[in-house]
């Protein structure tokens, strides 16, 4: 079911990082009935600035379809994707020392 919902695509338009942050797009709830409950459920999550592990977690969809809907709601307009800086393909050093915290909190 859940690659249903992506037409059996597995990749996404674009490459989106676990770690990129996504918002919605507009400030005010907009008419849902023209978007599909996943859209509608994506961009409620994400009125609050989350990351697409993050939003794959609390919606227990697997995280290549996420990445897939997120990616075609970015193509749309419906929310706002920051993808993290990469130095030369090496990921942030202060993003590495907050999963290391927060790893050994747990």
């Amino acid at each position: 079911r859940p690659y249903a919902v992506t037409g059996g695509r597995t990749a996404p338009r674009v490459k989106l990082a676990m770690e990129a942050l996504v918002s919605s797009a507009t400030a005010e709830p907009r008419e849902f009935s023209h978007i599909t409950p996943e859209y509608q459920a994506i961009s409620q999550l994400c009125r609050q600035v989350r990351s697409v592990a993050e939003v794959s977690a609390l919606l227990r969809i697997p995280l290549g379809v996420v990445r897939v809907l997120i990616a075609d709601m970015a193509a749309e307009g419906l929310v706002r994707v920051h993808q993290p800086q990469l130095d030369a393909g090496r990921p942030d050093v202060n993003l590495l020392e907050r999963v290391l915290s927060g790893l050994r909190r747990l």
